[in-house]
């Protein structure tokens, strides 16, 4: 074995591997030792672009999506669909249902699609799991816009992390907190908290800013901060809250 791995540094690992093939197994974190008391660096390939680098170069160019599920007070099931941009932490609705077709879910494609170009915002990649509600036709739908689908690895949620935070964030603050009585009422709220999300919300991901609202300018003067009039808007019944200075 040592004498494979000294042969080439670039094909050592996989000469290893293949030599192996004849019977014998062996971990991989075994070669790699092997290779590193070698003395041999790891070759070039296995050095290339990590998934957090692939996620910093491209934010401003990527989207995430993924379905979740809630029920209604006499139990349906029914089903969200929703993407989030990762530079703005902008949210985006694309709907839900009761039943969960192939149809509704190349139609929410191509929603996405005409939303993105009425916003004037272009996306080259968008991530998403490799869950079974997704057909052929709605990674067909975004690769004619142009915008490529890049699926997370098998049983690892962490690659779609900002959708995942996302989804927990509205199921603690709305759904949990929210009986849903039919799916046009689900909607409504869905609305009423991507509103919410979107204009006020701080998020800390992008420095308690807001995704479609700039932060106000900072008050320095500290007599005008002790006359601070501040109002609260409700939503949703007082679920939601919203904090702005009086007029």
């Amino acid at each position: 074995m040592l004498r494979l791995a000294q042969e080439n540094s670039t094909w050592g690992y996989r000469r290893i591997h293949g030599e192996l093939l004849l019977g014998i197994k062996v971990a991989a974190s075994t070669v790699w030792q092997i290779l590193k008391d070698a003395g041999i660096d790891p070759a070039p390939n296995r050095t290339s672009t990590t998934w957090p680098d692939f996620l910093r170069s491209q934010a401003d160019a990527l989207l995430a999506c993924d379905f979740f599920e809630t029920r209604t007070v006499n139990g349906t099931r029914l089903y969200v669909l929703a993407v989030i941009e990762h530079t703005s932490r902008r949210i985006r609705i694309l709907g839900s249902t009761a039943h969960l077709t192939a149809s509704w879910v190349t139609q929410a494609a191509r929603n996405l699609v005409m939303d993105l170009d009425d916003a004037g915002r272009h996306a080259r990649f968008l991530i998403r799991d490799r869950d079974g509600k997704y057909p052929i036709l709605f990674d067909a739908v975004l690769t004619d816009a142009g915008i490529q689908v890049v699926l997370t690895g098998v049983r690892i949620p962490r690659m779609n992390a900002i959708m995942e935070r996302w989804i927990r964030s509205c199921r603690r603050e709305l759904l949990d907190r929210t009986l849903i009585w039919n799916q046009p009422h689900l909607l409504y709220a869905l609305r009423e908290y991507e509103r919410f999300y979107n204009t006020h919300r701080p998020h800390q991901g992008i420095d308690t800013a807001r995704p479609l609202q700039t932060l106000p300018q900072p008050t320095t003067d500290q007599a005008a901060a002790t006359r601070l009039d501040i109002r609260r808007r409700q939503r949703l019944g007082s679920i939601l809250n919203e904090y702005h200075h009086a007029a």
